[in-house]
């Protein structure tokens, strides 16, 4: 049965031979001479040959020393430059960024923000992915991915990027028809676009001053994209609970009326979701630095949790 390489070993007996010293090839790599000399014993058991010549005064190659140092050292420089890169990888902002996140946050929110990112840092390249079903962040070689709730894998890695306010709104031509809510308990009577991409869609939950109210919804048009509900809601077809983020422009424009604004719906967390491991790379730290700077200069409709 084939043995896996004792690469660690060819690169000690590589540094031993440079340095022609065990004791000066151990201070070099930071461990014990007795590791050093039992590295190029091993070898030499598992080559049935023997690779330097010890004298107390001095090392010398054989043979097969000689044979094997040039490919040793390669293990040796190889190995260095892998950490080298990585190390450098791990301080400096460049490289590839792979992230996925739902169509909808993705087209609205993120999208028109990454070109002034990609400006900021010219040696990072983003693939974003747009998705609407559950993807594996390791299997599927994403940096990290922007989620809707929290991923049950408790061994990846976690971590609240924001929170978003959900606001209840509709058209003025929807208001002039069914009247101004002035109670959670109207809007039963009341048509609604309902949302079928999340857990909640037809049953709200509002709180106000310690008073809570849960409510079951119903209308003619149910959607599973929250950006394609904005143009059925300012064309007054019903009225709906969504992020303020995916509305701010019409509810400042005076096609969409926020409803019972002394009402609150519990915002909702969006999270980054990443492969387990104790450090981000250098380009995904500065990412999420860049969204949450990004947030928290654009408060409407987020609160920023990172």
């Amino acid at each position: 049965m084939p043995h896996m390489p004792d690469f660690e070993a060819w690169a000690i007996f590589a540094k031993v031979v440079d340095r022609g010293s065990f004791a000066q090839a151990a201070e070099d790599l930071g461990i014990a001479k007795t590791t050093v000399s039992k590295a190029v014993t091993r070898l030499e058991e598992r080559l049935r040959t023997t690779l330097l010549h010890r004298t107390t005064r001095k090392l010398s190659l054989t043979e097969s020393g000689r044979l094997a140092l040039d490919r040793a050292r390669r293990i040796l420089a190889d190995g260095a430059t892998i950490e080298a890169d990585i190390l450098d990888e791990a301080a400096v902002p460049r490289g590839l960024i792979r992230l996925a996140v739902t169509t909808a946050f993705g087209v609205v929110v993120l999208s028109p923000i990454l070109p002034a990112f990609l400006k900021a840092y010219p040696d990072i390249q983003i693939d974003l992915c747009l998705i609407d079903n559950p993807v594996d962040v390791v299997m599927d070689g994403f940096d990290f991915v922007l989620q809707i709730g929290a991923a049950s894998d408790s061994s990846l890695r976690i971590s609240r990027l924001l929170s978003f306010r959900r606001i209840l709104v509709a058209s003025p031509d929807f208001i002039a028809i069914h009247g101004l809510p002035e109670h959670p308990r109207d809007l039963e009577h009341m048509p609604a676009v309902v949302p079928t991409h999340v857990a909640w869609g037809s049953q709200w939950k509002l709180d106000r001053a310690g008073e809570s109210c849960t409510i079951q919804v119903q209308g003619a048009l149910r959607i599973n994209n929250a950006s394609a509900m904005v143009p059925a809601l300012v064309a007054g077809l019903g009225m709906t609970l969504m992020p303020e983020y995916f509305v701010w422009q019409e509810v400042a424009d005076g096609r969409l009326v926020e409803l019972l604004p002394d009402w609150s719906a519990l915002p909702g967390p969006l999270y980054v979701v990443s492969p387990p491991g104790r450090a981000r790379p250098a380009r995904v730290r500065v990412l999420l630095d860049f969204l949450r700077q990004h947030f928290a200069a654009h408060a409407s409709g987020y609160a920023i949790n990172g």
